[in-house]
């Protein structure tokens, strides 16, 4: 795919998402840019971008979608970038059913609809390509992270499956796998972490409080990139004769993929408990 092409993006309203939109919009692909409301819809549209807006967990609206990609496409979707997610804090005893539910409901069943949708297309037409957004965490777990921990695993182990499927096809498939994004992740995690976690009455309160000030400041650490770094991975993933599976980024998605082929669990373990 070395031409410009459509591609549906989802969770365009900030970060990664509105930096893939722009700048694939700016290099003369066919952008459908998505976010949940309508004040970021409108936000879209005054940059110029062709927005609509998509709950992705609603399956009532991403039929809708679809059906408006496809009447202004003729008939077709060259891509999908699954990208709209957010991270629930909390240790996994403190994490209600429902809560857990509802971090796979977005992250999970969300991109499972949408990818289907897709994917009738792209078996009708013969060719395409579904990019993912993954993360470290769905390579290596971290204590207090274990709902997004859990999805972005699923996510992993969908997607490597769908890629086995598809072996044979023009339709290919790629995950990519950030580490520390600029991104309004932090502060939306704060805000679930506060409104499902009972902080005060959890044996690991004190380490909430720590947790607390450290998403409330949102510093960006040394390792931090900027969005553009994913959306190069995007590109490689759009345009390649044949796309990697899987695409790195940031220095720590680097080394804890190394650390965790030659350490001992218990190692691993160690490191990981610090982070």
């Amino acid at each position: 795919m070395t031409k410009p092409s459509s591609i549906l993006i989802t969770g365009c309203s900030s970060g990664i998402g509105l930096n893939a939109a722009q700048t694939l919009h700016n290099l003369g692909y066919q952008v459908f840019a998505t976010a949940r409301t309508a004040a970021a819809v409108s936000e879209l549209s005054k940059l110029g971008l062709n927005a609509l807006q998509l709950d992705i967990t609603s399956d009532q609206q991403i039929d809708a979608v679809f059906d408006q990609i496809l009447e202004q496409t003729g008939g077709t979707l060259d891509a999908v970038f699954n990208n709209a997610a957010y991270g629930q804090p909390g240790a996994i005893e403190d994490l209600s059913t429902a809560v857990l539910k509802e971090q796979f409901a977005t992250n999970v069943f969300a991109w499972h609809a949408i990818t289907r949708k897709a994917l009738a297309v792209m078996r009708a037409q013969g060719h395409g390509r579904i990019i993912q957004n993954s993360s470290i965490l769905g390579l290596v777990s971290m204590p207090f992270r274990g709902a997004y921990n859990a999805s972005k695993y699923a996510i992993e182990g969908l997607t490597d499956t769908l890629r086995l499927e598809l072996s044979g096809t023009q339709i290919y498939v790629s995950l990519i796998e950030p580490g520390p994004i600029e991104s309004n992740f932090r502060a939306n995690a704060l805000a679930k972490f506060k409104a499902n976690i009972d902080i005060q009455n959890s044996v690991f309160r004190d380490h909430y409080q720590q947790q607390l000030e450290r998403l409330g400041k949102d510093i960006a650490n040394q390792f931090t990139l900027p969005p553009d770094a994913v959306t190069k991975r995007l590109l490689h993933a759009l345009r390649a004769k044949k796309p990697k599976a899987r695409y790195y980024v940031t220095t720590p998605t680097y080394l804890f993929t190394f650390l965790k082929r030659v350490l001992p669990t218990t190692w691993l373990d160690k490191l990981l408990v610090k982070g």
